[in-house]
């Protein structure tokens, strides 16, 4: 087994997930089978609990764990699907190490951080890389080099090197800032010199760094950064400002990082097949005839909260060839100004994708009336497709008090319920569905069409379901039923009558991939192209 450590420096935010992950993606376009592991210094056991605004999007894998965010990164570069175990926060290690001492797994010893934490974290490591069976472990340390939280992971990373026995099993990779000042925009160096300072400081010699600045460094600044990090040239990799992520992989093999590992590792070097990923990145550069998408959020003021929704779009517009521009509404001003209203009836498209709590509720539900009433084509996801069930009940079956229990535990009229069949227990207190579920589609239906087949499975994450007994009177109006769980949950919601109205329980922004995007966006944006009057892309 070998492994590449990404850390960063200087300031967070630099790219180190999107670096991991064109370095993973690098590494099987060479035929390397490889696995990618995130570690979060943070002290929660996992995301579930964190407030998007703080941390952004909370990703769900098929196993039901609630994980950072750059784990869908990890999913969408490499194409694959990863567990629970690929995510190592400092609670998830705490937690362990405590539970062994309260068994006696120690023997009585003092606890500690060295040996005991940083052993831990090693197990966790080296279990993940021996379960997949992959050939490198890319491993992204979460943070900056010099944090306190950061410092026992650092340690184990520095340890996992000894260990090892052989320099050539494990490369460190360090991501840094050299900012442009001044009005020549002069590049400064100083902070990646301290950066790596810091990190040898803690006896981690860095392999290769990745400078990151806003415009592409010059050999003059690589031979400096070369010069007093201890580091050759041809390891100093420039990694300007880029406009989509998807061109880092071809940058970086452009820059002979893939050569320079597989040497740094001692692997045999083996040819290069990005082609499918150069199509993919040319098409969406090359995109034309543009339609615009309404986002509809409560958390529209950081959009890392809706990442994988904005990714599923760029894959769409990779493949089909369509520009997509996307405008972002804030749930609750939407009530409140009418000219946002007014502007949003100018959407070729609207989503409305999920969240919790009854803020911006009715912000979303006006959305939803509008494009239901003006035939805006529409995709609602969880929450989303709750409240197009609870506009409908208000507005179409004349049901005014109708709700979701989650919003009005009261409610005469609860169309939206608590799940019938509870999911797994939270260490919250709550409950939820999560994870990956087999959904049934009913034949002939628009959701069967999009997805080209009957049986399908998504991810899940939510507390409520439709209720059932208001099906008969939906159907009876035009909101068809087109998708089921095994247990009897309702997974999708459509209107036949409708270019595109459809709502689905699950969430598929966790599915789409840049080489496979999800039908479900594909679809969105074909019809929004249709409302603009364009031709229909066939594929």
């Amino acid at each position: 087994m070998k492994y590449v450590a990404v850390t960063g420096g200087v300031i967070s935010g630099l790219g180190k997930g999107i670096t991991a992950s064109s370095i993973s993606r690098i590494f099987k376009a060479r035929g390397v089978t490889v696995t990618p592991i995130k570690i979060d210094p943070y002290l929660n056991v996992d995301a579930g609990t964190m407030n998007p605004y703080q941390h952004g999007e909370v990703f769900v894998l098929d196993d039901g764990t609630e994980v950072d965010l750059d784990l869908g990164n990890y999913e969408r570069f490499l194409g694959e699907s990863l567990a629970g175990s690929h995510n190592i926060t400092t609670g998830k290690v705490y937690r362990s190490v405590i539970e062994k001492e309260r068994r006696g797994d120690f023997l009585g010893n003092t606890v500690q951080i060295i040996p005991h934490v940083t052993g831990e974290v090693k197990r966790m490591i080296r279990e993940v890389g021996e379960t997949s069976g992959a050939e490198v472990t890319v491993i992204e340390v979460g943070g900056t080099v010099g944090d306190i939280e950061s410092m026992p992971f650092l340690e184990a990373l520095r340890e996992l090197r000894q260990e090892v026995g052989r320099q050539e099993d494990m490369a460190f990779v360090h991501t840094t800032l050299v900012p442009v000042v001044g009005a020549v925009g002069e590049a400064k160096t100083k902070p990646t010199q301290h950066s790596v300072r810091e990190l040898r400081s803690l006896g981690i010699d860095p392999d290769m760094i990745v400078a990151r600045s806003t415009l592409p460094i010059s050999p003059e600044i690589k031979q400096k950064i070369s010069l007093f990090c201890g580091i050759r040239q041809e390891n100093v990799i420039s990694v300007p400002d880029m406009s989509c992520i998807y061109d880092l992989p071809l940058h970086l093999e452009n820059e002979g990082v893939g050569d320079r590992l597989m040497q740094i590792l001692n692997l045999p070097q083996r040819p290069t097949d990005l082609s499918n990923w150069r199509s993919f990145t040319e098409r969406y550069h090359a995109a034309a005839d543009g339609v615009v998408i309404g986002v509809v959020g409560k958390y529209a003021e950081l959009k890392d909260s809706y990442l994988s929704h904005t990714e599923a779009f760029h894959h769409t517009q990779g493949n089909l060839g369509v520009r997509v521009k996307l405008v972002w509404f804030d749930a609750e001003d939407l009530v409140k100004d009418t000219t946002l209203a007014e502007q949003l009836d100018t959407m070729q498209g609207i989503l409305i994708p999920g969240g919790y709590g009854r803020r911006g509720i009715d912000g979303k539900m006006l959305a939803i009336r509008r494009a239901r009433e003006l035939g805006i084509p529409l995709l609602g996801v969880c929450l989303g497709f709750q409240l197009a069930a609870v506009e409908f009940a208000r507005n179409v079956l004349g049901l005014p008090d109708a709700n979701s229990t989650e919003f009005d535990p009261g409610s005469k009229n609860p169309v939206v319920d608590l799940l019938r069949e509870q999911g797994k227990v939270k260490d919250l207190g709550g409950t939820q569905h999560l994870g990956s579920e087999k959904v049934v589609l009913t034949e002939g239906t628009l959701a069967n069409r999009i997805y080209g087949r009957k049986d399908i499975r998504e991810r899940h994450r939510h507390r409520y379901e439709i209720n059932r007994d208001y099906l008969a009177r939906f159907e009876e109006k035009g909101f068809k039923v087109s998708g089921w769980a095994p247990d009897g949950r309702v997974e999708v919601l459509e209107m036949p009558e409708h270019r595109f109205f459809i709502g689905v329980q699950y969430h598929p922004e966790f599915l789409s991939r840049p080489e496979a995007p999800h039908p479900l966006y594909m679809g969105l944006v074909r019809a929004a192209l249709e409302r603009k009057g364009g031709a229909n892309p066939a594929t």
